[in-house]
């Protein structure tokens, strides 16, 4: 067995590893933005779940060998942002979008 294969095989089994981990973590967070006991909580939650998705992405990007995956890596991570910003906004005034009808 040389050292190229032995590293295959352990990035691998470590990469496998990993994704079991990323997913008992997605189902905890669902029950948490079920369960949870306010809204800013169910926020938290959502965006770890994001982050989660960018995880799950890219732990596929390496088990797959592609570069399509990265820009899915960077897509979700911009709209995770503009999702945080517009629940922030949301808990914090009560609407999204400001309409001044005066």
């Amino acid at each position: 067995m040389n050292l190229l294969s032995a590293t295959e095989s352990i990035v691998q089994i470590s990469t496998i590893i990993c994704l079991a981990a990323i997913s008992i973590s997605l189902i905890l967070l669902l029950c948490r933005i079920i369960i949870g006991p306010t809204n800013a909580d169910r926020a938290v939650a959502l965006d770890s779940v994001g982050m989660n998705m960018m995880g799950l992405a890219a732990l596929m990007a390496v088990l797959i060998p592609t570069t399509k995956l990265n820009d899915v890596i960077l897509l979700i991570g911009i709209l995770l942002f503009i999702g945080t910003l517009a629940v922030a906004k949301y808990l914090e005034k009560g609407v999204i979008i400001d309409r001044k009808l005066d």
